[in-house]
């Protein structure tokens, strides 16, 4: 994403992740997506990427919110320079392009900075989102969004009619991210200690598949589901 997707404000820092109250999705009352809308998400390492590359290899359109992120941040886009005008030209690159890193690591340790991010770039990736959601061609689509549970997307996970959590063990998910990823371990632990947890986002699924073991026992698993959301059949809007 256009800085680190598993990370979120959270004002209630000091309250204990598992007793914090979620807030409750703001509802888009002029939007309808005539396929039925899967939402994916899960931590950081969990799995989320091989779930919807097996969705998208059945056929199955996929619309990702990093992939979203990106494009709205594109040398010379609006939301790009809004950004630059918010926080300072230190954003951009010398030939124009976001300085991706520089930004999540300047965000990473100052809340407000985030907060500012996430106001400008949150209602622009939630409208490309619609925009590619409504374009849709297959029998259902994946809506894949790291913090699709979260409070500041909340907005996202009212499009969706059923929520896929990838669900992984902490051990799990963090010997993979720190296999595949440049940033350290510790890094890693804050990013997962910011997240919702297990349980919460267990809690919150219509669906849960677990991803501790091989792509195959992965896979055994998405099949049937697979099925049963093109069964799905979606009441229209009157």
């Amino acid at each position: 994403m256009i800085y680190d997707t598993h990370l979120h404000s959270e004002t209630n820092s000091d309250i204990p992740k598992d007793d914090r109250d979620i807030d409750p999705p703001q509802k888009f009352q002029t939007f309808y997506v005539d396929k039925p809308v899967i939402g994916l998400t899960g931590g950081i390492g969990g799995g989320k990427t091989a779930v919807s590359d097996w969705f998208a290899a059945k056929g199955i359109d996929v619309v990702d919110a990093d992939v979203v992120a990106h494009q709205i941040m594109q040398k010379g886009s609006p939301t790009l320079q809004r950004l630059v005008e918010a926080l300072g030209d230190w954003v951009v690159d010398g030939s124009g392009e976001m300085d991706r890193r520089a930004v999540r690591e300047h965000v990473f340790a100052n809340n407000k900075a985030l907060l500012t991010l996430e106001s400008i770039t949150h209602p622009a990736i939630r409208q490309e989102i619609k925009n590619q959601l409504s374009k849709v061609t297959s029998d259902y689509v994946i809506l894949s969004a790291p913090l699709l549970l979260e409070s500041y997307e909340a907005g996202l996970v009212s499009l969706c009619d059923r929520v896929l959590v990838v669900d992984a063990s902490e051990e799990t998910q963090l010997q993979r991210a720190s296999s595949r990823d440049t940033q350290t371990v510790d890094k890693i632990k804050a990013i997962m200690a910011n997240q919702l947890s297990r349980q919460a986002r267990v809690e919150q699924a219509d669906d849960v598949v677990c991803n501790n073991g091989d792509l195959e026992a992965l896979y055994a698993q998405l099949q049937p589901l697979h099925e049963n959301y093109l069964a799905f059949k979606k009441l229209p809007q009157y």
